[in-house]
């Protein structure tokens, strides 16, 4: 029986699992995943804990001593968040020990609420980094402008993050510099570099939601002929921007001083739109030195189906910038649709931090 997955892995590509519940960690199915789907790192958000919370009973018992204790509901989210963290690092360790370090990783995004709070958001990933303390953990920092010098600052203290929210080209350009500049304040200060990862969270799916709803306005055949493109394109120009970056003096610098590169990372690669092939975002963008985050449902329509290719980014640039400039003609604003993008991601993730949060807050309540 082909094994598609491991196809997929051997092309260079990180498969990694956009969900995590305390469910599947009891029931060892991280575990399994890890061991026999060659999944080797996780991303959460504050949607995912939402749902996990509302779901499981699992998470009872410890609701019940946090009200005995009398903590606050933000102390408690924390308490909740990081145990399932770290528990996951623990579940990962494997992975993290034999890719040196580059993958077993797994995210855990600041309070969104401080999305546009640079200091706040510094203080906050220092404080999850030390309460998880494992090696193998990501602090997710969105790639607003506030998140900007809140990312470089983190490198610098050493810690690696997963830069998430990202959406434009030139916010894509912002966050590499961001990187570059948290690395060379974190070698001057005198840190182990090997020890420092990254990625850079670009999303995919959504872009095609934006831009389809956009040329459905417009109407046409023009249009029409644009729809489901506008997301892959985006993300093969992306990489060419990696590409470009991370060969530059600028980065053998720091790569000579045992630095990783940060890598780009697909985001939101579930596929919204029925009328497209369920596996096309993970499909056509495999390309070395990638990572690919997949809800569960997407891992295994990939391992059911799933077609690989050794590369189908790298020599489709021309292709994917005239796209770009077809919806331009077209009448798609490309700096709005990212601009939206980017505050509804922010405005979606408060909206399931508070979902979250109150939750918690009737379950604190009902324990005391």
């Amino acid at each position: 029986m082909t094994d598609r997955l491991a196809e997929l892995s051997a092309t260079g590509v990180a498969i990694w699992l956009d969900d995590l519940s305390r469910d599947q960690l009891v029931s060892g199915r991280l575990d399994q995943l890890r061991r026999e789907q060659h999944v080797v790192g996780i991303t959460s958000n504050p949607t995912i804990f939402a749902k996990a919370v509302a779901d499981s009973k699992e998470y009872e018992w410890q609701l019940r001593d946090l009200a005995v204790r009398g903590v606050s509901l933000d102390e408690a989210a924390r308490m909740l968040t990081t145990y399932d963290i770290r528990w996951a690092c623990d579940v990962m360790r494997p992975a993290y020990d034999t890719s040196g370090g580059v993958d077993g990783r797994v995210s855990l995004e600041v309070d969104p609420r401080l999305a546009y709070d640079t200091e706040r958001t510094i203080a906050e990933a220092k404080a999850l980094w030390w309460l998880v303390d494992r090696p193998n953990l990501f602090i997710k920092i969105p790639a607003t402008e506030a998140g900007l010098p809140a990312i470089t600052a983190c490198l610098a203290e050493g810690i690696s993050v997963n830069v998430t929210l990202i959406f434009s080209l030139e916010r894509y350009g912002q966050v590499m510099e961001a990187f570059l500049a948290g690395l060379e304040q974190a070698r001057d200060n005198g840190r182990d570099l090997s020890t420092i990862a990254s990625v850079a969270s670009f999303f995919v799916s959504r872009v095609d939601t934006e831009v389809d709803k956009r040329l459905d306005r417009i109407g046409g055949q023009a249009a029409a002929d644009l729809r489901g493109k506008a997301a892959i394109a985006n993300a093969r120009l992306a990489y060419q921007r990696y590409e470009e970056v991370f060969s530059s003096p600028r980065w053998q610098a720091l790569a000579d001083a045992g630095a990783h590169p940060q890598r780009p990372l697909w985001a939101s690669t579930s596929v919204k739109d029925p009328a497209y092939r369920d596996t096309r975002y993970v499909e056509e963008l495999i390309a070395p030195g990638t990572v690919n985050t997949m809800p569960g449902q997407t891992i295994q329509a990939y391992a059911d189906h799933g077609e690989t290719r050794p590369d189908t980014i790298t020599g489709s640039y021309a292709d994917a910038r005239q796209v770009l400039d077809a919806l331009a003609q077209v009448g798609v604003d490309y700096d709005d649709v990212v601009a939206v993008l980017e505050r509804e991601g922010v405005e979606k993730f408060e909206a399931s931090w508070q979902e979250f949060l109150t939750s918690v807050e009737q379950q604190l309540g009902a324990a005391r």
